[in-house]
């Protein structure tokens, strides 16, 4: 297979996909103002072809802040988009069409990877995504887009997920997760006088979360929320610990980016040595795959913001792009199998 990447930092769609003939699939990334009119010319440019689009910024070895970038599969692709709508109430309505799409594209464990963008309510919607996909044991890897909006060949929905499934006709498929930061010390603390609906955690070991946060950690009310590039707190899942970023602070409640609910565990964390973490993910994806075809990725905002701060956000790209064709999503939260994480990397990588 081939994945192609073109961008155009003015915004011109024609200019991004100079160059793209006979796509297979077609992941849009575009920009709050022209994110619309993109879709229905990608539309125009390619009909029929399977796409799905978000706002959000993306990548190859160089990053597209604003304008629009446009990944694309061809050459030994099987693949299907679509999208599940009214995911804040009723998504599991809309999951016989990804039942029917794994159907279409024979999709297997070993060569098959579902990519999706969403708009938002992301946990309910990966609940009822990974319903569907874990019985053929096919990953998942995506993230949120800006704006509440996301696009379906050539249709722009809301409150909704636009889904691609990828099967690689000549390789496999892996989905990998990178996270930089480890547990600070031995601070535990079971959360309590939550708000599900705002993702609000009011107590912790039963304190009031904001004092909690700041007495550990010696900062102002002002500084929490930059504090949280480095510390972040950690939801236990099982054996894995799921990154939950600071959002705001309301009150002496802490209202965050994923949901925290009563009794849930939480560890506060720190920032690690992320270059080398970059490294040893590399290095895995080297060892695990000889040849490969292509990387698509999502990094979060506050990793991009993290990265550009401390100068490193170009030396990541090329160190990634040392993988191959290597391109991306900068999301507002990230997806990985039933898993909705922040402040992380998500990627999967085709043979």
């Amino acid at each position: 297979m081939k994945q192609f990447f073109g961008m155009s930092r003015s915004g011109d769609l024609r200019e991004a996909t100079r160059g793209l003939s006979n796509p297979q699939l077609i992941l849009l990334m575009s920009n709050s103002q022209q994110f619309e009119t993109h879709v229905h010319e990608l539309e125009k440019l390619y009909p029929h072809v399977p796409s799905i689009g978000c706002i959000g910024m993306s990548y190859d070895t160089n990053i597209v802040e604003n304008g629009v970038g446009v990944a694309a599969f061809s050459d030994g692709v099987n693949a299907a988009a679509n999208v599940l709508e009214h995911v804040s109430t009723v998504p599991v309505k809309y999951i016989r069409r990804m039942e029917e799409d794994l159907t279409r594209v024979n999709a297997s464990q070993k060569d098959t990877v579902c990519i999706d963008f969403c708009a938002g309510n992301d946990a309910c919607v990966l609940t009822t995504i990974h319903s569907a996909l874990r019985r053929r044991g096919i990953s998942l890897v995506g993230g949120t887009g800006d704006g509440g909006k996301i696009s379906a060949n050539g249709r722009i929905y809301e409150d909704s997920v636009a889904y691609a499934l990828v099967k690689n006709l000549h390789g496999r498929v892996k989905a990998y997760k990178e996270n930089i930061y480890h547990p600070m010390g031995n601070y535990r603390f079971i959360a309590s006088n939550t708000d599900k609906a705002k993702y609000m955690s009011g107590s912790l070991n039963g304190q009031p979360a904001k004092q909690v946060y700041q007495s550990i950690l010696k900062v102002t009310e002002q500084e929490i929320l930059t504090q949280t590039f480095k510390n972040p707190f950690g939801k236990l899942n099982g054996n894995e610990t799921c990154i939950i970023s600071i959002k705001e602070v309301n009150g002496n409640s802490l209202a965050c980016f994923r949901q925290v609910n009563d009794s849930d565990v939480l560890l506060l964390l720190e920032l690690g040595d992320y270059q080398e973490t970059v490294r040893q993910t590399i290095q895995k994806i080297q060892h695990d795959f000889q040849h490969r075809s292509a990387v698509f990725s999502v990094n979060c905002l506050f990793r991009y913001k993290l990265f550009t701060e401390n100068n490193y956000m170009n030396e990541y790209l090329k160190d990634m792009g040392t993988l191959g064709s290597h391109t991306g999503l900068v999301g507002y939260g990230e997806h990985y199998n039933n898993q909705f994480v922040n402040q992380s990397m998500t990627c999967v990588v085709f043979e």
